[in-house]
């Protein structure tokens, strides 16, 4: 399970983002994000507003992003709700960085679907990268997690690497991945099993034979 805690707030951290604040994009998009919520509910958009301010912090750091606390200070001055309950929200969710990470955030899911499948093999081809838990590797490229179900068991195992799901691994198609990252290319995202799409069966259908061809409604012969 990721080890979840706070950066610790050092006059060296509020030096770099004491002064944090909108950019004009995101200060324009901070206001579309509010107006979804009725008055008097604009808290409800702390969710949405942390994922932009990380995702700020992260064109600034060119990495994944990050939630420092005076950043998360920000937020909670934006939407005039305690810190506290920022914070609550910012620990409670893994989808926030709540330490530095590097340029890729390497997730991988060592539930038992993910393990039944081959995981703990993903796991080791990250750790021979250098890559551990709760470190940024030598080169900033990587920042590891190990994390709990991601939801995507039809396709185990998996990993999420920032924004996308890379799915049906095995070690060497995670190393083509990561290479593929490590040089600047962008890999493509979801089920990496040739001939699959999505969650289909990777081989034919045992069942519903008449699905194949539309939309067969089997409830009256059931």
């Amino acid at each position: 399970m990721a080890d979840r805690h706070l950066e610790p707030d050092t006059p060296e951290l509020r030096a770099r983002w004491g002064n944090f604040a909108w950019t004009e994009a995101n200060a324009a998009q901070a206001k579309v994000v509010v107006a979804r919520y009725p008055e008097g509910r604009q808290r409800s958009a702390v969710m949405p507003l942390l994922d932009l301010a990380q995702r700020q912090v992260g064109a600034e750091t060119n990495t994944q992003g990050w939630l420092p606390i005076p950043v998360m200070e920000y937020v909670a001055s934006y939407l005039d709700m305690p810190i506290i309950r920022v914070v609550e929200v910012a620990t409670f969710y893994t989808m926030y960085n709540l330490v530095p990470v590097g340029r890729y955030h390497v997730q991988v899911c060592g539930t038992t679907p993910c393990m039944l499948r081959g995981s703990d093999d993903l796991i080791s081809a990250c750790h021979k990268r250098g890559m551990k838990a709760g470190h940024i590797s030598d080169d900033g490229l990587w920042s590891f997690t190990e994390v709990e179900c991601m939801g995507n068991c039809s396709s185990a195992p998996m990993v999420q690497i920032n924004d996308d799901n890379y799915e049906d691994l095995t070690t060497e198609r995670l190393d083509k991945i990561l290479d593929a990252l490590a040089r600047g290319e962008t890999p493509k995202a979801g089920t990496q099993e040739p001939g699959r799409h999505t969650v289909e069966p990777a081989n034919a259908l045992s069942n519903l034979h008449a699905m194949v061809g539309d939309n067969h409604d089997y409830r009256g012969e059931w």
